[in-house]
């Protein structure tokens, strides 16, 4: 087919393709700075100028969530993440102390993927996911479902771990959708490889926290069912209660290795005293 009009065939061209690449084209960041990361960055900055110094106590959670305007998990996440930095630690029973002043150029990190987050996107992609593999969902990947049930009793090995990985994953699998599959076993990848994820819920794990078999078996009913709004509610229902877990074993008064450091300075005290 021809250009009219008298115009060349680059001149045409140009002209037919021009609207659909506007000069004025508005560019999206690509990784926008997470909620916990700008809140650990402008904690850091307030350590870096001095405000808290080294040996300083910070406020209690309560009080950084109400000044930064953000949520109890999100004042966890930055603190963790502050933690693993090595500015801060949290001594049982007193609160979180400053022991480093960062570097300017440490001011802006780039933080990884915290644990609240995770679940928040898990809770949306798994949620759905579970709807959808409630219409689909076959006798044989049910059976699979109650033996994962099965091994999530194991809860003195790392079994009942693996087994949920694989219970989620086999539910991804059944909506017979490879794409949804894909993004759900990229969630749990970014669980097992993010330092601050790892960090998290191992301290879960230090705490008793084990996978419910109890909210696993309302999903697997709500499968067998066929009922697609149940299968989502048992889901999120599910994932609700791991964040309650995690809130309450990362409360920053519970861990172990600050008392463990704690117990550690004791002794020392009592040797120089008894030498």
């Amino acid at each position: 087919m021809g250009l009219t009009n008298g115009l060349s065939s680059g001149e045409g061209w140009a002209r037919m393709v021009r609207p659909f690449f506007p000069t004025d084209m508005i560019v999206i960041e690509a990784t926008p700075r997470k909620l916990y990361q700008s809140i650990a960055e402008r904690i850091a900055a307030t350590i870096a100028d001095g405000r808290y110094p080294p040996g300083a106590r910070l406020p209690s959670e309560r009080e950084l969530a109400e000044e930064h305007a953000v949520s109890r998990p999100t004042i966890r996440e930055a603190m963790i993440a502050l933690e693993i930095r090595g500015l801060v630690e949290a001594r049982h029973g007193s609160g979180v102390y400053v022991i480093h002043a960062p570097r300017a150029a440490d001011i802006a990190p780039e933080l990884d993927v915290g644990a609240f987050e995770l679940i928040e996107a898990r809770t949306l992609f798994e949620g759905e996911a579970a709807a959808l593999a409630a219409t689909t969902i076959d006798m044989a990947t049910l059976r699979t479902l109650d033996d994962l049930l099965e091994r999530m009793h194991d809860a003195t090995s790392d079994t009942a771990f693996a087994a949920d990985r694989d219970f989620h994953l086999t539910i991804a699998e059944a909506t017979g959708n490879s794409l949804i599959r894909s993004t759900i076993e990229t969630l749990w990848d970014v669980r097992e490889r993010s330092p601050l994820c790892v960090n998290m819920f191992a301290r879960a794990r230090r705490e008793g926290v084990t996978p419910r078999v109890d909210e696993h078996r309302r999903i697997v009913d709500a499968l067998r069912d066929g009922d697609a709004p149940a299968a989502r509610d048992a889901m999120r229902a599910h994932l609700s209660r791991v964040t309650a877990d995690l809130l309450e074993a990362t409360r920053l008064d519970l861990i172990e290795r600050a008392q463990a450091e704690a117990d550690a300075q004791r002794d020392r005290v009592s040797r120089r005293h008894i030498a």
